[in-house]
């Protein structure tokens, strides 16, 4: 999977939405996918080690699980790693990386 599907993939509704928020420093390879309702942040797409990965926001108790179950889940890049994890998106099956995505989504919406 590449950047430009991960993006769309993360595009679960119309108040999911792609944002570039270091593009007036020159970053646009760090994208912010958040809420458009609540402004929310549910992902940070990055590439790290020549991997692209995704931050996602999970519940505290599932991420230890998570961790034990998938290699490409790991401890969040330069986020709170209690309540965030990084996943190596093209080391992990599409099935769970959208239920991930699906879970970050939906514990950010309130």
């Amino acid at each position: 999977m590449n950047q430009k599907n991960l993006i769309e993939k993360c595009k679960i509704n119309e108040d999911a939405i792609e944002t570039y928020p270091w593009a007036e420093k020159g970053d646009i390879e760090h994208i912010v996918i958040r809420h458009k309702s609540n402004n929310k942040w549910f992902g940070l797409i990055f590439h790290l080690n020549n991997e692209l990965c995704i931050n996602l926001k999970i519940p505290p108790d599932l991420i230890p699980i998570l961790k034990d179950q998938y290699k490409a889940v790991k401890p969040a890049w330069h986020m709170n790693k209690k309540h965030w994890c990084t996943v190596i998106v093209n080391e992990i099956q599409e099935e769970v990386l959208d239920n991930l995505i699906r879970i970050s989504f939906d514990i950010t919406t309130s």
